[in-house]
């Protein structure tokens, strides 16, 4: 078989496992994929509700601020916590079906995508409702959404690996992700902070890939060059420190499985 057909193969593998993801996911649901429309709006309704009076002066259009903050919030948590507990939930395939592991870590993070793109339908929705003029810096928002995703799978393979050899991460990074989720100015404006934690934020990789959205959806304006070096170096440095782990403890995954 040429390389190029193992491509065809894997790619065709891919989508029916991303297929099954997602309709595993919505399974016992009546709304099924719709959930993906109506989580972020129901999110955004109840926490404008309570902090937009708050932030009213610092942040204009306060519910589209959170919404932008909060889809690619949930992007990144989805496709992590999912991809995490890929190689244990795969395992009689994995020990019976000849496919690179990667593919199924790979399923997750684009079954992600795809709910990100369920999740946009809705935001797009909420643009035109709050009046958010059409700009040419919006035909960027792919490409944040893309480093975004390379970012998550770099912690996915992190995670994938840890969590074969140590069941308690998955609490663990449960944790972390709310701690983390406080540190993304998901919901506040972080002008308002000052010393160490404003610095920490600044520097958190998910607020840079956030801040640059909303540059430009927003706000009409392109994040600087030190903002796309951040989000480039965060994305490439972590997906080959996952990769480079994974890499070296797969025989070691085979075996433990």
């Amino acid at each position: 078989m040429t390389k190029a057909q193992q491509r065809r193969q894997y790619a065709f593998v891919i989508s029916q496992l991303t297929s099954r993801e997602i309709k595993r996911k919505y399974a016992r649901s009546y709304l099924g994929i719709l959930w993906s429309v109506l989580n972020p709006l129901l999110s955004m309704a109840v926490l404008s509700l309570i902090f937009s009076q708050l932030f009213r002066r610092s942040i204009e259009n306060y519910p589209i601020y959170y919404l932008t903050g909060y889809i690619l919030w949930q992007a990144f948590t989805g496709a992590t916590t999912a991809a995490m507990t890929t190689l244990v939930d795969n395992k009689p395939l994995l020990l019976k079906v000849k496919f690179p592991m990667d593919i199924f870590i790979l399923t997750r993070v684009y079954a992600a995508l795809i709910n990100l793109g369920y999740s946009f339908a809705a935001y797009g929705i909420m643009l035109v409702v709050f009046r958010i003029s059409p700009k040419w810096t919006m035909l960027l928002a792919p490409v944040i959404v893309f480093w975004l995703l390379v970012f998550a799978l770099g912690i996915s393979y992190l995670l994938a690996t840890g969590y074969v050899f140590f069941g308690d991460i998955k609490h663990l990074y449960s944790v972390v992700l709310t701690l983390w989720m406080y540190c993304s100015a998901i919901f506040y404006p972080v002008e308002q902070l000052q010393g160490f934690i404003r610095l920490v934020i600044l520097n958190n990789p998910l607020y840079v890939y956030i801040h640059g959205l909303r540059q430009a959806v927003m706000i009409g304006t392109v994040p600087s060059v030190w903002e796309w070096g951040k989000m480039v170096v965060w994305a490439v440095g972590v997906l080959a420190a996952g990769f480079l782990v994974y890499r070296r403890c797969r025989n070691a995954i085979m075996q433990r499985l």
